[in-house]
């Protein structure tokens, strides 16, 4: 086999390779260190058969046909089977936390340093102080709400 042929194989493994590490299995990182390894080695490769010049000539061009297979790949369709599509619709409020309202008041059962729990008409719920520090035991009212994160401050 020609050192050329050898070259192009390794340049179109390490493409390859990226690719893999990119979209496969990110933060993997055996793919990327063979793909790094394949470009090192068509890099040595054509110095040891070519000289100095073609080695540089190559490296730009590995870097440019790299920028340009990414730049196809995320254009293409191809990735669009494997993308994520779907959205999340669920909270992770209980239904205590759901059913609180602005203006209803309670008291705070911890110490609010920011977020802590307190009960608010008869419910353990976790709210946000509004502002300062609650002291255990506080009244408070609730001053917003937004699914799970009920905001409070004091009475």
């Amino acid at each position: 086999m020609s050192a050329t042929l050898i070259i192009v194989l390794l340049v179109a493994a390490a493409l390859i390779l990226f690719a893999v590490e990119a979209f496969v299995t990110p933060g993997f990182g055996v793919s990327g260190i063979v793909a790094t390894a394949c470009v090192v080695g068509a890099e040595i490769m054509l110095y040891r058969e070519y000289g100095g010049l073609a080695a540089l000539i190559g490296a730009a061009v590995v870097i440019i046909c790299a920028v340009l297979f990414f730049w196809w790949l995320s254009r293409s369709k191809s990735l669009e089977s494997v993308s994520l599509n779907a959205t999340v619709e669920g909270t992770f409020a209980t239904t205590d936390q759901l059913s609180v309202k602005v203006g209803d008041e309670g008291r705070a059962l911890t110490r609010l340093a920011l977020i802590g729990n307190a009960e608010i008409e008869g419910k353990m719920v976790e709210v946000k102080s509004a502002g300062d520090f609650i002291d255990e035991g506080t009244p408070i009212v609730v001053t917003s709400v937004n699914e799970a994160l009920i905001l409070v401050k004091k009475k």
